[in-house]
């Protein structure tokens, strides 16, 4: 199970400089806070690219199945975190940690530094990107 992160989905519909590898998306499955959706909208749309990106960002959110910010996870969140985080990292982290609790072992896909530093300090395994 891949949680997979907005920078990681924003990199591949808007061909940033990294980006992951075709074979990335044939892994999985792909999970991630409900976040996710309103995360990668926002930008989209505040970049103006909803005529031409609309159909895209459907069919590759599509792919992932949304955990909701259930009081568990958002409780979690207002804990401390072994080294200090941003407000949504704290959701996506507390996603991460719900799954954990349930038995699950997901792998974290992102490419942003802060938040795989965390992840690393919560002994969650990194996809290699």
């Amino acid at each position: 199970m891949i949680y997979v992160d907005s920078s990681v989905v924003l990199a591949q519909l808007l061909a940033e400089d990294h980006y992951p590898d075709p074979s990335f998306w044939r892994d999985g499955p792909f999970v991630a806070s409900r976040l996710l959706d309103y995360e990668v909208w926002n930008r989209i749309n505040g970049r103006g690219l909803a005529s031409t990106h609309a159909e895209d960002v459907r069919t590759l959110l599509g792919r992932v199945a949304f955990l909701e910010l259930a009081p568990a996870v958002l409780a979690r969140a207002l804990e401390p975190f072994p080294i200090a985080v941003r407000t949504l990292d704290a959701l996506h982290l507390a996603s991460i940690d719900f799954l954990r609790g349930l038995g699950q072992r997901p792998t974290l896909a992102t490419y942003d530094h802060r938040l795989s530093e965390a992840a690393t300090a919560l002994d969650v395994p990194l996809v290699p990107l």
